[in-house]
């Protein structure tokens, strides 16, 4: 085993940290790599969701306790299914994992295959019995921790799952506004239900993301393995839990979960491939043009997925030329409760027809477009619609998942098995493509996202951790540095520094390109005004300036403008060129 691979589980690696918190050391250059390097960069962070480690600081996603719990959740699941009326199994999270809990959700359309009442949601609702699980990668989304409290509350009503992949005592412990607990006190009092079996606590350490903090990828893959292996026992054949001993069960859930591990590497034997997709998109971005994915079914869902995420992720959002999913049928095929959002604007606009109306008569060779299928798509109206893409741009491409298999086309419950391994399939390699052409585009340094948005407390506290890391400087000068980026002021008054971490956020909100601005002021000393000057240097010029030794950082604008003054005469573009 790579010794990078295990050294995040060492107390004394960044122990200020938890695990979905720090940062990955198999991933420290993958600002440098090539398109094939960042896929197999990404591979070995992959892998690691899968770790046999034995007598380590974590648990893991084999250990005989995590799959004992998981035992013991399919179990209720299984009670529900038995007795559905006035029972619900409610899935809740934020951000991705929120996405994620509407999509696997979508375990009531197996339910209506087999003639079986629909017991899944996504939201809270009115019922007599309620399994409640609510994912929260970090272990930190105020948002499931207080809809956690309000279960504990009731425990005649709700019975609370906690997911996530941080220790309990690496749980998020700031006062939540308006609360009396915080996330920490929450999972507290849910573990130590947990030991009578009246709440259930799911944390397998997953190991740090590829990209520092960005839980929508290892986070989400891994909430989706947890999740589905627990309900296709039931699902898948028709297995009933009071036919089976808990040892069978237990076999069950690792069969699943190896298979899904085996997903992973089969994925990964397509590294060229998926590099050659990711060195297309990066080429997109570094000559503004746009990324657009066309999806069937429930693999258009993780295209809209992974488009949504660019933004708050890569800071993605100020470009003319956006990063777009679109589905064939729009919100029809979506299925959310709120039913069409199309009226909130261009970007809600999803169905293939909009991309036809949209984004087609605009498309040139800048743009990459990438279709997303399966054999059980309508296959005629795949070919239809990449003629129509093809007749504007010569840049696309295709994700395609068959069976070779005579014996599994003949066999539904075969292709209902591989249908999830497919999807998982999906995630990896659109998560490879959007990260990777963002970290060609330059939004990456070393792999801490630079460009992130301050949104809330937790992306707050990270803006200010990698400001003082990136500059070596003071926390409060880090600090002052942040708020200073995010009202645009050169000097901070007293109305400004006597606001809580919640008021700046939401002025946050609309700002851009708070932690570059920030980062290169800290680094040169120079004015906001001066910093968002077209001449000034980028971040990853000054931080790798000042990783060189001391550097006249001022020197860097005489060289950033001979730079952009001979970029005129010359069509070369660097592959990580810094964009920010």
């Amino acid at each position: 085993m790579n010794f990078f691979s295990l050294c995040f589980q060492s107390s004394d690696y960044e122990p200020s940290l938890p695990v979905t918190e720090k940062s990955n050391p198999l991933t420290r250059d993958i600002d440098r790599a090539s398109p094939s390097g960042i896929v197999g960069m990404l591979e070995a962070c992959d892998a690691q969701m899968f770790q046999r480690e034995t007598g380590t600081n974590y648990q893991r996603l084999f250990d005989d306790q995590v799959v004992t719990t998981l035992t013991e959740v399919a179990k209720r699941v299984e009670l529900i299914l038995k007795d559905p009326q006035d029972s619900l199994v409610v899935l809740s999270g934020c951000g991705t994992s929120g996405r994620l809990a509407f999509f696997i959700s979508r375990f009531n359309e197996a339910l209506k295959q087999l003639n079986r009442t629909l017991v899944y949601s996504y939201i809270i609702a009115g019922g007599d019995r309620v399994l409640f699980i609510g994912v929260s990668c970090g272990l930190s989304a105020p948002f499931v921790a207080g809809q956690l409290d309000f279960c504990l509350q009731h425990p005649e009503v709700y019975t609370p799952v906690l997911l996530g992949f941080n220790p309990t005592h690496q749980a998020r412990d700031e006062p939540i506004p308006g609360c009396t607990f915080t996330f920490r006190s929450v999972a507290q009092r849910l573990q130590e239900l947990a030991q009578r079996r009246k709440a259930f606590l799911i944390n397998p350490a997953v190991g740090p993301e590829a990209i520092s903090g960005s839980s929508r990828m290892k986070g989400g893959s891994a909430t989706k393995i947890v999740l589905e292996v627990v309900f296709l026992l039931y699902i898948n054949k028709g297995i009933a839990a009071s036919k089976k001993t808990s040892c069978l069960l237990h076999s069950g859930i690792l069969q699943h979960m190896r298979e899904y591990e085996r997903a992973v590497e089969m994925t990964y034997q397509h590294r060229e491939g998926i590099a050659a997709l990711v060195e297309a998109a990066g080429r997109s971005l570094q000559n503004e043009g746009g990324v657009c994915y066309l999806g069937w079914g429930p693999m258009a869902f993780l295209g809209l997925m992974d488009a949504s995420e660019c933004n708050p992720t890569f800071g993605a959002g100020e470009r003319k030329k956006r990063w777009r999913g679109f589905i064939r049928g729009g919100y029809k095929d979506l299925n959310n409760n709120e039913g069409p959002l199309s009226s909130l604007g261009p970007d809600f606009c999803i169905a293939h027809e909009d991309f036809l109306h949209q984004v087609l008569p605009s498309l040139t060779d800048r743009d990459t477009v990438l279709l997303i299928y399966t054999q059980s798509d309508d296959l005629h109206e795949v070919v239809n619609l990449g003629r129509k893409v093809r007749e504007k741009t010569s840049n696309i491409h295709a994700v395609h998942h068959r069976t070779d298999s005579v014996e599994a086309l003949l066999n539904k419950l075969c292709i209902f098995d591989t249908f999830w391994q497919w999807e998982l399939s999906t995630k990896l390699v659109l998560n490879a493509v959007s990260t990777g052409a963002h970290i060609l585009k330059g939004k990456i340094y070393r792999n801490h996202m630079i460009d992130l948005q301050v949104t809330n407390s937790k992306l707050y506290r990270r803006a200010a951790r990698l400001l003082q890391k990136l500059s070596g400087q003071a926390e409060t000068e880090c600090e002052g540095a942040l708020l200073k980026a995010i009202y645009r002021a050169d000097k901070l008054t007293e109305e400004i520094t006597s606001c809580d971490i919640t008021a700046h956020t939401q002025v946050a909100r609309s700002a851009k390109k708070v932690v570059p601005l920030a980062l290169v002021s800290l680094l040169t000393g120079c004015s906001l005004k001066q910093v968002e000057s077209p001449l000034a240097p980028s971040v990853c010029e000054c931080v790798r300036a000042r990783g060189n030794g001391p550097c006249d950082y001022k020197a860097l604008w005489v060289l950033n403008r001979t730079i952009q003054v001979s970029a005129t005469s010359t069509s070369t573009i660097s592959s990580n060129a810094c964009a920010v």
